[in-house]
């Protein structure tokens, strides 16, 4: 999905490298998630249980409404 691609590579551009290590690890266990749940997760439909990835998803969003 090409949404999903925009906002994930904005974060990996702009915020992936200066993350903590355990958001880095959250980055790479969300490449891993079907497309159809990610987005989900994005959208708010579902909330992933792992709360580091719930945190990473909140940033990424807040950072697109932000213009970032």
């Amino acid at each position: 999905m090409r949404e999903l691609d925009v906002l994930l590579t904005r974060y990996l551009d702009e915020e992936y490298s200066t993350a903590a290590p355990e958001q880095q690890q959250a980055f790479r266990r969300l490449l891993d998630i079907q497309d159809p749940l990610m987005h989900a997760y994005f959208l708010g439909r579902e909330e992933p249980q792992d709360a580091v990835l719930a945190a990473l998803i909140a940033r990424i969003t807040a950072g697109a409404q932000n213009g970032r």
